[in-house]
C-alpha cells in the first residue's frame, strides 16, 4: 500500500467514526488471491489506524489549519483508488462465481424495490431538494443534518410507500413505524385537480371536507339490493357512479388522485371517519410523473399495472361518470379517458403486482387469471415465487389476517393455497376426486379473540367492523384449529387491515443446515450488497410474498374455482382490489406485517372469536342497559332516541304520508338521493337537526 492510500484510510475512519461499524463477512469458497487481497487491506487499515492517532495529535497541536489543497487531494486520491478497487473485487467475485461448478445458483440477484421507505421528494414546482423519508436517514453531510423534515402531506413517493394508518389510541405506535393519516394520503387540497375514490362503506358528508368544494369528485359506491349500475349527481362537482352487482354486495377499496402527477393509492380502509380515527388500516400509495409525450394506447397489453387499473375503472362503472363530467361542468379534467392513464403517465417504477376481483362469472383462461386468486396465482408466477411440485416442492405458509371470515370447506382452502404457491389451477381442477378428500392446508387464519377484543383500547363497542357468525364458528367441519389471535403491532387496537403472509419455511437437512441452501452459497459482505444506485439494491431470492387490500380471507372475495382444466370457471361475488410484492428476508416480513408474529394459536376450548355482534335478545336488552348505565352515555343515548323520533316525524310530516314515506335507508346514496316535499335531502335534515338541536352530538363518539 502506497502513502496516499494509508493516509486516505485514515481519513475515511476519521470520518466514519461516529457512524456503527460495519463487519466484512469473508467466505472460505474466494480464491487465494483475493484471500492475500483481504489480508493486505486489513493490514493496512491497522497501520492506518497508528498514522491517524499521531496526525490527529500533531493537528491539534498546529495552530494553523492546512490549505484546501492539502485537505481535498488525500480524500481525492481515496475515491479513485477504493472505487477501483471495488470495481477489481466484484470482478473477481464475478469470476469465482462463474467457476461454481457445485449446483449452486447462476441466476443473476434480483433487484428490489424500496418499498418500505422510499425516497419522497418536496413538490416540484418549489425546486426543493431531494428527501428521504423517515425512515430512511441519510449521513456524510452536514448539510443533511440542518435540512428541515418535509410534512408527510408534501411528499412525493416515487417508489411507493406501505404504511399503517395513524390511529389516536396508539399514539406514538409501539413498533415505531410510521403512518398516513387520511390528510397526508390525499395531500394539499389546492393540488388536487381530479379525484376517484371508492370504498364499501362512505360518509360522504365526512369525506366531501377534505376536497376544496371546486374539484371533480367521481365516488364508487355501494350498489342498492337491485345492484343495477347507475350514476347520479349528488353534490356539486360530485357524481356518484355504483356498477352492476349480483346480489348488490361488495366494492373494492380503490382510490387514486390526480394533480399534475398521478397518485395511486390502494387502502384497507373505508371512506368513514372511524376507519381513519379508531381502528387500524393500511395504505400503498405510489407518485408517477407525467410522460414527456404520450405513447400509443396498446389493446394487446392486459396484464401490467396501469392495465389492471384501467379494467377494474371499467368495471366499476367509472367510464360513464367520467364522460359526465366532461360533457356539463369539467371539459378540461387531466383524464380525458381511461387509457390515458397508461399513455399519459410514466409506471416504470411501479414494482408490486396488481390483484382485484371483479363480480361475477369470468370463464375461460383469458379472463380467469385476470381476476380473484386466479389473478394472485399469476402475479405469484410472474414474479418467481411459485413453489413447484412434487418432491422438490417448497413449502408455503400462508398467514391471513382480516376483519371478516367466510366459510371455509377443505376444498375452497386448498384451492386458494394451490394459487398462492403459484401454481397452475389446470392440475388442481384436473383431479376433482383427490381434492375433496386433501386435509387442511398451511393455512392460519389470523382473527382477534373474544379476549383480545375485551383487552382492547374501546373494549367490546370498538369491534363494530369484525364478523364472524356463531353459526360458521360452531360448524361441525369448521376450521378452529386454523385459527391464531390477531394482535396489532402498533398497540391495544383492532385491526381492518386486510394481510397475507406468506413464506417459505427453510427445511433442515439430516445436518442441521437449510437443505434450500445449493452449494457453496456464502455470505456477501457489506461492499458486495451496496446498492449499484439509489434506487436498487442486490438481494438474494425471495423467502416468500405479501398481499395487502381489500381482500378478507373469504370465497366471497377471493373467488371459486370451477369447470374443468380445459375450461376453468371463477365466479366472483365482491368487487376488491389489493396488491402483492416479494420478501426477501426476515426483515421484510417484519416491516410488513401488522399483526405480531408469531400469532397466539387459539387454544381449544378456551378460545373463541369475536363475533361482531349480540347473538340473542337477552343479550341485545342487556347491552342496551349497560349502555344506559353509564353516566356519560345516558345522555347521548336519549338523544339518538329523541333523534329517531324526529327522523320518524320527518318521514310523516303530512300526517298521513311524508316527503318520504317508506322510505328506507340501504346506503348513504339513498340518504342524499331521497327529498321531502320542499326539497330538502334526508342526509342535509339529519345535519342540520343535530347541529341545531343536538350540539353535543358533535362531540359523540366511543372514545
Amino acid at each position: 500500500m502506497d502513502q496516499d492510500l494509508e493516509r486516505a484510510i485514515a481519513l475515511s475512519l476519521q470520518e466514519s467514526s461516529t457512524s456503527k461499524p460495519r463487519a466484512i463477512s469473508i467466505s472460505d469458497s474466494e480464491d487465494e488471491g483475493e484471500d492475500h487481497f483481504q489480508s493486505e487491506l486489513q493490514r493496512a487499515i491497522e497501520a492506518s489506524r497508528a498514522e491517524s492517532s499521531r496526525s490527529t495529535i500533531q493537528s491539534v497541536q498546529n495552530s494553523e489549519p492546512p490549505s484546501q489543497s492539502a485537505r481535498s487531494t488525500p480524500a481525492a486520491s481515496f475515491l479513485s483508488e477504493r472505487a477501483q478497487m471495488e470495481r477489481e473485487r466484484l470482478e473477481r467475485l464475478k469470476r469465482v462465481r462463474g467457476q461454481e461448478d457445485d449446483g449452486g445458483r447462476t441466476s443473476t440477484p434480483a433487484k428490489r424495490q424500496h418499498i418500505f421507505s422510499s425516497k419522497v421528494q418536496a413538490d416540484g414546482r418549489a425546486n426543493n431538494v431531494a428527501s428521504t423519508s423517515s425512515s430512511s436517514v441519510s449521513s456524510g453531510s452536514s448539510a443533511s443534518a440542518t435540512r428541515h423534515p418535509i410534512p408527510t402531506s408534501e411528499q412525493l413517493f416515487w417508489d411507493g410507500e406501505l404504511r399503517p394508518t395513524a390511529n389516536k389510541h396508539s399514539v406514538p405506535r409501539e413498533d415505531g413505524k410510521p403512518t398516513f393519516r387520511l390528510t397526508e394520503v390525499l395531500g394539499p387540497k389546492s393540488d388536487i385537480s381530479f379525484v376517484i375514490i371508492s370504498s364499501y362503506s362512505t360518509s360522504v358528508s365526512w369525506i366531501y371536507e377534505f376536497f376544496e368544494p371546486s374539484t371533480p369528485v367521481i365516488i364508487v359506491a355501494q350498489p342498492d339490493q337491485s345492484g343495477q349500475a347507475t350514476i347520479k349527481n349528488v353534490l356539486p362537482n360530485w357524481v356518484m357512479t355504483v356498477p352492476f352487482l349480483r346480489g348488490g354486495r361488495g366494492c373494492q377499496h380503490m382510490k387514486f388522485m390526480l394533480t399534475g402527477r398521478l397518485r395511486v393509492v390502494i387502502s384497507t380502509a373505508n371512506l368513514i371517519d372511524y376507519d381513519w380515527r379508531d381502528i387500524e388500516n393500511a395504505v400503498w400509495l405510489q407518485d408517477l410523473p407525467l410522460r414527456p409525450a404520450s405513447i400509443q394506447h396498446d389493446p394487446k397489453v392486459i396484464d401490467d399495472f396501469p392495465s389492471i387499473m384501467q379494467t377494474v375503472l371499467r368495471a366499476v362503472n367509472v367510464r360513464p361518470a367520467l364522460a359526465n363530467m366532461l360533457a356539463n361542468d369539467h371539459p378540461n379534467l387531466p383524464l380525458q379517458t381511461i387509457n390515458d392513464l397508461r399513455m399519459k403517465w410514466d409506471w416504470s417504477k411501479v414494482k408490486v403486482k396488481l390483484v382485484p376481483s371483479i363480480a361475477g362469472k369470468h370463464e375461460g383462461w383469458p379472463h380467469v387469471i385476470l381476476t380473484g386468486h386466479t389473478r394472485l396465482m399469476k402475479a405469484v408466477r410472474d414474479m418467481g415465487l411459485r413453489t413447484g411440485k412434487g418432491k422438490a416442492a417448497k413449502d408455503l405458509v400462508v398467514e391471513c389476517q382480516g376483519s371478516s371470515i367466510g366459510i371455509y370447506s377443505t376444498q375452497w382452502l386448498n384451492e386458494f393455497h394451490w394459487s398462492a404457491r403459484g401454481e397452475s389451477a389446470e392440475d388442481w381442477l384436473d383431479e376433482k376426486t383427490k381434492r375433496t378428500k386433501l386435509p387442511w392446508p398451511p393455512v392460519k387464519i389470523v382473527f382477534p379473540s373474544l379476549k383480545t377484543v375485551r383487552d382492547s383500547v374501546l373494549g367490546e363497542l370498538g369491534g363494530g367492523t369484525m364478523f364472524c357468525r356463531t353459526s360458521q364458528w360452531e360448524g361441525s367441519k369448521f376450521p378452529r384449529e386454523l385459527f391464531y389471535d390477531s394482535n396489532s403491532a402498533g398497540g391495544r387496537v383492532l385491526m381492518h387491515t386486510k394481510m397475507i403472509i406468506a413464506t417459505y419455511p427453510q427445511k433442515k437437512s439430516l445436518f442441521g443446515t437449510s437443505s434450500q441452501l445449493k452449494g457453496k452459497e456464502r455470505e456477501l459482505s457489506d461492499s458486495e450488497t451496496e446498492p449499484e444506485s439509489d434506487d436498487i439494491e442486490i438481494q438474494n431470492d425471495p423467502i416468500g410474498w405479501a398481499y395487502v387490500g381489500s381482500h378478507n380471507f373469504t370465497p366471497s372475495a377471493w373467488g371459486t374455482l370451477s369447470g374443468s382444466g380445459f375450461n376453468p370457471v371463477l365466479n366472483v361475488i365482491n368487487y376488491e382490489l389489493g396488491i402483492i410484492f416479494p420478501l426477501y428476508d426476515e426483515k421484510d416480513v417484519e416491516r410488513v406485517s401488522c399483526f405480531k408474529r408469531p400469532a397466539r394459536k387459539y387454544v381449544g376450548g378456551q378460545d373463541r372469536p369475536w363475533r361482531g355482534c349480540f347473538t340473542s335478545a337477552s343479550s341485545t336488552n342487556n347491552g342496551y342497559t349497560w349502555m344506559m348505565a353509564q353516566g356519560k352515555w345516558a345522555k347521548h343515548f336519549r338523544e339518538v332516541l329523541n333523534l329517531i323520533l324526529m327522523v320518524g316525524n320527518y318521514l310523516n310530516s303530512t300526517g298521513i304520508k311524508g316527503g318520504a314515506f317508506g322510505f328506507r335507508v340501504s346506503g348513504i346514496n339513498k340518504l342524499v338521493d331521497t327529498k321531502s316535499v320542499n326539497n330538502t335531502t334526508l342526509l342535509h335534515f339529519l345535519e342540520r337537526t343535530i347541529h341545531k338541536d343536538f350540539p353535543s352530538m358533535g362531540e359523540f363518539s366511543i372514545a
